[in-house]
């Protein structure tokens, strides 16, 4: 996910139909570029940047979801009370 994009988006007012509009592209591949299911090509982000005011680099720094972590392994019990969970 890109959120610094989705947040120049909001910062400036800009919907993602019309963006998508303005700079000939589909609004599917807008949104899964926003969500950071495909990666733009060099060419739109250019012209996502330009068109939004926005440093290229800052834009697009990508966020990474952690891992899901397995609760049991870091889930601690204390003794006597496991049988009070049910």
């Amino acid at each position: 996910m890109y959120p610094n994009l989705k947040l120049q988006l909001f910062r400036t007012c800009v919907r993602q139909n019309f963006l998508a509009r303005q700079l000939g592209i589909d609004e599917s591949i807008l949104s899964k570029i926003i969500h950071g299911h495909r990666q733009p090509s060099e060419a739109q982000r250019k012209l996502l940047a330009n068109f939004l005011g926005s440093d290229e680099s800052w834009l697009f720094e990508k966020y990474e979801s952690p891992s899901h972590v397995n609760s049991d392994s870091n889930l601690e019990i204390p003794d006597g009370t496991k049988n009070d969970l049910s």
